[in-house]
């Protein structure tokens, strides 16, 4: 191991230098005008990719490429190592993506957001953290294998795809028409985060997730409000009230059977909790906001990573210009996301929250709900040998004792793979909670680019052992 972690800590310049390029690209996937841009960035990963050791290729898809890079010799028929075959490599499948999100608004950016800029140990582009910097870790640590001749304890196939930023759409199909070629023992995603730069942690659940949209029409045309208000229901009056129902002044959600298949937090896990660093006041302060808010009788983070919500997204009716216009608007329309808990099934949840909405819909309106995406909450067992193998790793490469814990945001694919894979998803994030991931100004801290490459090392040993 020698070998690779002094060729990682010489080369720290270059993998700088070829971070910055990587960045470049304005890699945008909900934008059709950067097209270009994705297919430019897929074809300069498997250039890169190549020249580092990996026998990689560019997997035309129905949206964006999908780079697929493999160490060197493995056979596409590999699978899974079977229990009885202890001289065979285990595999591991490592997931990326190199689609970024928009950059506006663009007068927020100190600095043009494609144009990377480095201040300090951080470094800030579109992407950095989200998710460029945390898969080119992954690249780099198996280039310091490969270049210094170090025996890799296991056989690596990465998956670096162009959609993860608009739903993974081509993801899952292309899982299912190279289920024999990618089936593996281990998935390893770093895509999350950790609380501090002296904080990692492994993440060992996700939060599901159900969207909606509740569109309330009342009457045929906008109408002047001083003619007729008052003797017809104002839909965006009708939607407000609709809503506040939804919760009491606690946060506690109203509709019966919401809660009924969370399971409760073990001991074991709310102990784990406790070793988060961020404290209630770092957390107001990192947010903006005048005061915390939350179900009584968990913490911020016990609420923000482990119980179930129902977010009002966005909000529009009526008149939205400048100046006043005295209307009452003929329609209402608010985009709702409900965050999933392991246990809860999403298809189960959709159904008892518009039920009830339909019941609680006032007759002077008509309702229209439109689902969206949905996604279960995900979690591997903290105790299984992947898990431990995987904190190993994070303690021998940040030099502390890393933490546990639950990330309140989703990341579908990982669902995914479980079905079409049938392997567990190791989540090591590496980024920090104030890298502003889909925000101006976005950053990646240095230490953490370094010490996930170290990480990354670490692991491919443990998990081989």
């Amino acid at each position: 191991m020698q070998k690779v972690l002094d060729y990682l800590k010489q080369h720290q310049d270059r993998f700088l230098a070829e971070f910055c390029d990587y960045l470049r690209f304005a890699s945008v996937s909900a934008q059709p005008q950067h097209k270009k841009d994705l297919v430019a960035c897929a074809e300069w990963l498997v250039a890169h990719c190549r020249n580092i050791g990996l026998d990689a290729r560019l997997c035309e898809t129905a949206g964006h490429p999908i780079v697929i890079a493999k160490t060197p010799g493995r056979k596409a028929e590999g699978g899974k190592r079977k229990a009885e075959d202890k001289s065979r490599k285990p595999h591991c499948l490592v997931y990326g993506h190199y689609d970024v999100q928009p950059p506006e608004p663009l007068d927020l950016w100190t600095t043009p957001p494609f144009e990377p800029r480095i201040t300090g140990r951080n470094l800030f582009a579109r992407g950095s953290t989200d998710n460029k910097g945390q898969n080119f870790a992954h690249l780099k640590a198996v280039e310091a294998y490969l270049k210094t001749g170090t025996p890799l304890p296991c056989d690596l196939t990465f998956v670096l795809e162009g959609e993860e930023e608009v739903g993974s759409k081509s993801l899952s199909g292309f899982l299912k028409a190279h289920r024999q070629e990618l089936a593996c023992d281990t998935i390893v995603v770093s895509d999350t985060g950790m609380p501090a730069p002296n904080h990692p942690a492994l993440t060992y659940a996700l939060r599901g997730i159900i969207a909606f949209e509740i569109t309330l029409h009342g009457p045929a045309r906008d109408l002047h409000s001083g003619i007729f208000g008052g003797a017809v229901e104002n839909p965006a009056m009708a939607m407000a009230q609709l809503l506040a129902k939804v919760r009491d002044h606690h946060g506690v959600i109203q509709i019966p059977g919401f809660y009924e298949d969370v399971a409760a937090l073990s001991k074991y896990e709310r102990d784990q909790i406790k070793r988060y660093p961020l404290s209630d006041a770092k957390l107001k302060k990192l947010l903006g906001a005048k005061e915390l808010f939350g179900e009584r009788g968990f913490t911020p983070t016990e609420q923000r990573s482990s119980r179930p919500t129902f977010e009002i997204n966005g909000l529009t009716s009526g008149y939205q210009g400048e100046g006043s216009k005295t209307i009452v608007p003929a329609w209402a329309r608010a985009k709702i996301t409900c965050r999933l808990v392991p246990n809860q099934k999403p298809a189960h949840v959709r159904k008892i929250v518009c039920d009830w909405l339909k019941q609680n819909c006032p007759s002077t309106v008509r309702m229209e709900i439109a689902a969206g995406h949905g996604a279960e909450a995900y979690m591997v067992s903290p105790t299984s040998d992947a898990a431990q193998a995987a904190l190993r790793a994070l303690e021998k490469a940040f030099g502390t004792k890393p933490i546990l814990m639950r990330e309140g945001g989703s990341i579908p694919i990982v669902n995914e793979f479980k079905k079409v894979l049938g392997a567990d998803t190791l989540l090591l994030g590496i980024g920090l909670p104030d890298d502003n991931a889909h925000s101006p100004d976005e950053k990646f801290n240095l230490d953490c680019f370094e010490n996930g490459q170290r990480m990354s090392a670490f692991l491919w040993q443990e998990l081989a052992a």
